[in-house]
């Protein structure tokens, strides 16, 4: 059976360092059999590869990625926590897209995120979701995602 640890390598992707919190919380936190995730935006080496708003300086191709890349920083909350193969299943996601006027693509962006999660975790990778448009986002990011996952 191949774990979640393996299926990232197989994808070619490796878990980036825990972002540091900008505020009054931690990036994750378990209770019961779950954990959930604080908001992750799509840090890279602990900076925003695009900033600004969803359909005006940023396509939805790109924050499809940048969705990818939030749901990778959440999953390494995780890790960080109890350990990426500790994860049975994703239970929901929630994802924030900074969204110009008219830009009406939120769950196609947010889609970055739930395809990830279900090339890393099959089956036990389908999840409930939100995706919701929003005014702005911290630090101008065009996208945040957070998880909550169920763990052993």
């Amino acid at each position: 059976m191949t774990t979640p640890s393996r299926k990232l390598a197989e994808l070619g992707l490796t878990l980036p360092a825990v972002a540091a919190p900008a505020g009054s919380y931690i990036p994750a936190r378990r209770s019961g059999s779950l954990v959930f995730t604080a908001g992750q935006v799509p840090f890279v080496d602990g900076a925003l590869p695009l900033s600004g708003k969803v359909g005006d300086t940023v396509t939805a191709e790109q924050a499809y990625d940048l969705a990818r890349t939030c749901a990778l920083n959440a999953l390494a909350a995780v890790d960080a926590l109890v350990g990426l193969d500790s994860v049975t299943g994703v239970v929901k996601v929630v994802g924030f897209v900074a969204s110009a006027p008219g830009f009406n693509g939120q769950p196609k962006v947010i889609n970055g995120a739930s395809d990830l999660l279900g090339e890393v975790f099959g089956e036990a990778g389908l999840h409930a979701r939100s995706a919701v448009g929003v005014a702005e986002l911290p630090l101008d990011a065009p996208v945040e995602v957070e998880l909550v996952v169920e763990v052993s």
